[in-house]
């Protein structure tokens, strides 16, 4: 870490410029170990079901257990980061990681693996707002900083194809079991390596006592929002339990709010999101998310099950994707961040992403790869690239040091939630579409042969529908940004020096499936 932050206004680099690249290279490991970790898992999930005999109706836990208490203990975790010190919260998120990763490994039944999940999302909560938080309190110069976000920025997008890349290695040459003992020594080289490297400014906690009852409302609201869309998908939106999820959801946040409005020292000052630029950002970026996150899941759906591509020839599909990404992100975005308006990469970024999309919308069974979804996946990474630089480093441009981890964690809750929203809201439309169309189709088809042939053009036809859905979420996104993000271009000079300058949040996003 730059020691200089504490330095006088001026004051020349010293060492800490060695530091600063150093600590960027354990930060963007553990990042990488916790986006790895959700793909990863995804495609090692049909083996360990057969091996710990667990039901399909309870598989979705595997995932679910994880979302909800990474989704529900983020601004907890952001919280915890800014009372105890970021590198402190930081290095321990990542030994619980690593010991609830064993755990996951070691497994001999559906409660010990649904456990050792739900600890992996609790030490996550704590260690993304830490390291969001440490990386924008040690790139303080704006140049510097676009620059080590586009890095981050990168890998938090390019992980989530090498999560499926390594997943479908470890679980087709060795035992599923290594999809989750691989994130050991990465969380080893990285407490290690943050240990040693990292020194957190003076002056950056926010000492206040915590808010036990924001605490135990934001994280029952946010674990019930999520838990209603999860099984929404499974069991309908008409259900009970997942409609008394969502009035139950709606009832703690609203308490949430009126709470946060009455303490003296509230879990979320309500001037981190009330901020127009800001809640414009929190918005359109769980919009765009929303989208997203549910189209992975068809696209790896669709060349799994249609096309028949392998664990691994699908997670190489993916490249293109994470190349348009790495390319929007680290060339355009970190590039003109620094000259254009937020507003003015956001929104064309947002519609780049939409046409993406919209070359989707075609895809049938006989679609080629090369055709439409090899430049559908470059238009989507560029455009996402592109937007999530200036979306991070205005997220939380202005908040007071003392919120620093929470306007950072909020970024993630953002994108937690839209994901969840947005593999279970797509999911449940694309699931609805395939029944309509085989129900209308499957009266013409006479041999076992055409059923099946049937039933695939359903789930094609279902994907396209959801597809065209989120084509609609990413314009909605890029309307968002315009009319509400007004900020000019972000100030380049140098803020070393500055204590508050430090301070000011550039989190970066958590792609967690």
């Amino acid at each position: 870490m730059s020691e200089t932050a504490s330095k006088a206004p001026g004051a020349p680099a010293t060492s800490g410029d060695a530091n600063r690249w150093k600590a960027l290279v354990f930060i963007a490991l553990a990042q990488l170990m916790v986006v790895l970790d959700a793909t990863i898992v995804n495609i090692a999930l049909p083996s360990a079901q057969v091996d710990l005999g667990i039901s399909d109706g309870n598989r979705q836990w595997v995932v679910t257990a994880y979302a909800l208490a990474f989704g529900g203990l983020l601004l907890f975790g952001g919280r915890i980061a800014d009372l105890w010190g970021r590198k402190n919260a930081f290095v321990v998120g990542l030994i619980g990681f690593a010991g609830a990763s064993a755990l996951g490994g070691a497994a001999t039944n559906e409660a010990m693996m649904f456990g050792a999940r739900a600890l992996q999302g609790v030490f996550g909560a704590l260690l993304a707002p830490a390291a969001l938080s440490l990386l924008a309190v040690m790139f303080t110069d704006a140049k510097e900083r676009a620059k080590a976000f586009g890095i981050y920025g990168a890998i938090a997008g390019g992980g989530g194809a090498v999560g499926f890349i390594l997943g479908g290695v470890l679980t087709e040459y060795m035992d599923w079991r290594w999809t989750f003992f691989v994130n050991i020594p990465f969380a080893i080289v990285a407490a290690l390596g943050a240990y040693f490297v990292i020194r957190e400014p003076e002056g950056g906690r926010n000492r206040n006592p915590l808010d036990i009852p924001g605490v135990l409302l934001s994280t029952l609201g946010l674990v019930a929002l999520v838990y209603g869309f999860t099984r929404a998908e499974s069991n309908g939106w008409g259900d009970s339990v997942t409609v008394g999820m969502f009035v139950a959801s709606a009832v703690l946040l609203i308490a949430f709010v009126i709470t946060e409005a009455k303490v003296k020292a509230p879990l979320l000052p309500l001037r981190v999101v009330t901020d127009r630029n800001r809640g414009g950002i929190y918005l359109s970026l769980g919009i765009a998310i929303i989208a997203m996150f549910g189209t992975f899941l068809f696209l790896t759906y669709y060349l799994q099950v249609v096309k028949g591509f392998s664990p691994i020839k699908t997670g190489f599909a993916f490249m293109p994707m994470i190349v348009g990404m790495m390319v929007g992100s680290t060339q355009i975005g970190t590039r003109l961040m620094t000259r254009l308006p937020a507003r003015m990469l956001m929104g064309p970024g947002f519609l780049v992403a939409a046409v993406g999309m919209l070359l989707m919308t075609q895809l049938e069974i006989g679609s080629s790869y090369a055709s439409t979804i090899l430049p559908a996946m470059l238009l989507l990474g560029l455009g996402m690239g592109t937007a999530f630089m200036p979306a991070m480093s205005l997220a939380t441009l202005g908040v007071e040091p003392r919120d620093a981890g929470v306007a950072s964690a909020m970024v993630n809750t953002s994108q937690q939630v839209g994901g969840a929203i947005g593999t279970a809201l797509l999911n449940t439309i694309a699931a609805s579409a395939t029944t309509a169309y085989i129900k209308d189709h499957i009266g013409s088809a006479t041999s076992k042969s055409q059923q099946q042939l049937v039933a695939l053009e359903g789930q094609v036809h279902g994907y396209t529908n959801a597809i065209w859905f989120a084509v609609g979420m990413l314009v909605l996104a890029a309307v968002i940004v315009v009319t509400l993000v007004n900020a000019g271009r972000p100030d380049t000079s140098a803020v070393a020096g500055s204590a508050e300058g430090a301070e000011d949040e550039v989190p970066v996003p958590v792609v967690a499936h």
